[in-house]
């Protein structure tokens, strides 16, 4: 193997992982109910850095404040457009602690969240100020788990570039926990039904208010307890569970989607050939079996002439 792409057991890092979704969440919130809602939930979601995870400007009035997730010094960073700073330290501690000093900051900063304190699209739903189930934090675990997004990350962005109608940003859901980016066809889609566990269906619906290819990276969780890729169209069209994908690759018929575990990615040669591979194959097929207008979304004379002249 000539890659670097680390392992990622999900029974191994599972505690500091469940611990680190949580909080997550409870930061995610924050930008939440303070940003204007964008199509999508877009609003909502963290970027990948260099470093960890940000929120990118969280609006306050006249500021803005930015709080980022440092994976290599382990600290929770918060800092405004006014030049105030604070870093709280990533450590063993449980849910309800963390956001007691949370809260406790943001205070220094003069903000009053207003969100619904318990987390979202999990099981155990414990509002956080009475989580003290979920207190494990590993540095090793958390810095293994960013060092994969940073990759993950690398290969989307490619990806995503090959497409010019509506994209989203490569950015990670906090009510999941999964790095994702979609393309539109452009088209409405049939009202979505809803049933995630503990998210409002009309945020579901407004999410997929138009057909969209997706996919994405998602360490797992205990019914599927293994890191993987996925890939799925909403709405699915006729015939779309028999695309041809890598070998590695399989239809998931419960979740309806194309899955390819992370240990079988890192086991190849060309991991980010693989990956891209496999999620160019999927949107190959929802767009030709959906009857998307391919050209008009794939292709610009214009964009094609600007990158030939970057190049040369």
């Amino acid at each position: 193997m000539t890659h670097s792409w680390p392992a990622l057991d999900y029974l191994e890092w599972k505690p500091t992982y469940e611990t680190l979704h949580r909080w997550i969440q409870i930061v995610g919130k924050l930008r939440l109910c303070k940003s204007p809602w964008l199509n999508h939930s877009w609003h909502t979601t963290f970027l990948v850095t260099s470093r960890g995870l940000t929120t990118t400007a969280i609006p306050l009035g006249e500021r803005i404040l930015t709080i980022d997730f440092d994976f290599l010094d382990h600290q929770l960073v918060f800092q405004d457009s006014r030049g105030a700073k604070f870093e709280m330290k990533l450590q063993n501690e449980s849910v309800a602690s963390f956001y007691g000093r949370f809260l406790d900051i943001l205070k220094m900063f003069s903000v009053t969240p207003s969100f619904y304190q318990s987390p979202n699209e999990v099981m155990d739903a414990i509002p956080f100020e009475k989580d003290f189930t979920h207190c494990t934090y590993d540095p090793a675990h958390a810095r293994n788990a960013f060092q994969v997004l940073v990759r993950v990350a690398n290969v989307f962005q490619d990806y995503r570039a090959d497409f010019i109608g509506k994209s989203s940003p490569v950015h990670l859901f906090w009510g999941s926990f999964d790095l994702a980016v979609t393309r539109f066809s452009g088209k409405i889609a049939p009202e979505h039904p809803g049933g995630a566990p503990h998210l409002p269906d009309r945020v579901a619906r407004e999410a997929y208010s138009h057909e969209v290819m997706s996919c994405g990276f998602w360490p797992g969780n205990d019914m599927y307890p293994k890191a993987a890729f996925y890939a799925y169209a909403y709405p699915e069209p006729e015939e779309f569970s028999l695309s041809r994908v890598p070998s590695e690759a399989y239809y998931h018929h419960d979740l309806h989607e194309f899955l390819l575990d992370y240990d079988l990615v890192i086991n190849n040669n060309d991991p980010e050939s693989l990956i891209k591979d496999f999620i160019q194959s999927v949107y190959f097929s929802a767009a030709d079996l959906g009857h998307w207008d391919r050209e008009e979304l794939e292709h610009s004379p214009y964009l094609d002439a600007v990158r030939s002249e970057l190049l040369a």
